[in-house]
């Protein structure tokens, strides 16, 4: 459990903004030719953050089914 909680960390670190480019290299260009990076920036930001929310939301859901599936682990009285 711990594993696979570290290898989601990980995961999570690694699909930071800071990390990738989402824009297609010719949308870039013809944003960045105005000389205007902070439009081309925001662009950017705005696809990566439209492309994370699924994601974020299939991982919940899969976590809630997960969470309801294990078996619950016997109590002593």
């Amino acid at each position: 459990m711990k594993r696979s909680f570290n290898i989601f960390i990980f995961a999570l670190l690694l699909t930071s903004p800071q990390f990738i480019e989402a824009q297609c290299a010719m949308c870039r260009a013809v944003l960045e030719s105005n000389g205007n990076t902070d439009v081309a920036e925001g662009v950017n930001n705005g696809i990566v953050y439209l492309m994370a929310i699924p994601y974020i939301l299939v991982a919940g859901l899969f976590y809630f089914i997960y969470k309801k599936m294990r078996p619950k682990a016997s109590r002593k009285i």
